[in-house]
């Protein structure tokens, strides 16, 4: 038997998270139970892999996040607004949170960002930026109100000594941008 959730229910919904009870069946046909979040919004995220050329350097932001009650060092990203697409949404949010234009080159297929909590679904997009293009000569983010962000430029090579730097100054790395580092080979 192939498992399924056969029904959902809504257990606390605040402004922009809910709480779910999901009932599925499991291989064997067993009912079970899972509690998971779902955003009330909307539910697929973009993630900007973004290199200056021809530095070769990456694109990084810190910014506080409330549920680990830190600073987190990670990639651009944010959700994908409802009619745009994966492609608009990351040259948008790349704009916004590290005032960078740039261009897509690639997009994966979306993935589950944490499948045990939620169902949540993120693309990852590589993206260039060029240096020598006007628009890029003076970013300027243009945050939402309340974000603070801070924006890194690292070549590759550096991320692990900027990396025990954030560490030691308290700095959470976010999975996706950790995760990255190690199949680049880097070690920290």
């Amino acid at each position: 038997m192939k498992p399924a959730v056969f029904r959902q229910e809504t257990l606390s919904e605040g402004k922009f998270l809910r709480l779910e009870l999901l009932q599925y069946r499991d291989c064997s046909g067993r009912a079970r139970s899972w509690e998971a979040v779902q955003r009330c919004t909307l539910p697929q995220v973009v993630v900007i892999i973004a290199t200056l050329r021809p530095s070769g350097e990456i694109l990084l932001i810190r910014q506080f996040r409330p549920p680990v009650n830190a600073f987190v060092l990670e990639f651009p990203a944010g959700l994908v607004d409802p009619g745009e697409s994966v492609s608009e949404a990351a040259r948008r949010e790349l704009q916004e949170e590290t005032g960078y234009s740039g261009q897509v080159d690639w997009q994966s297929s979306p993935g589950a960002s944490s499948a045990g909590l939620t169902g949540e679904l993120l693309t990852n997009v590589i993206m260039t930026v060029e240096q020598s293009c006007l628009e890029n000569q003076h970013p300027c983010q243009n945050l939402q109100d309340g974000e603070e962000i801070a924006v890194f430029q690292c070549l590759p090579a550096a991320l692990p000594e900027f990396f025990q730097q954030q560490l030691a100054g308290g700095a959470v790395l976010d999975s996706r941008l950790s995760a990255w580092a190690c199949a680049q080979g880097l070690r920290w």
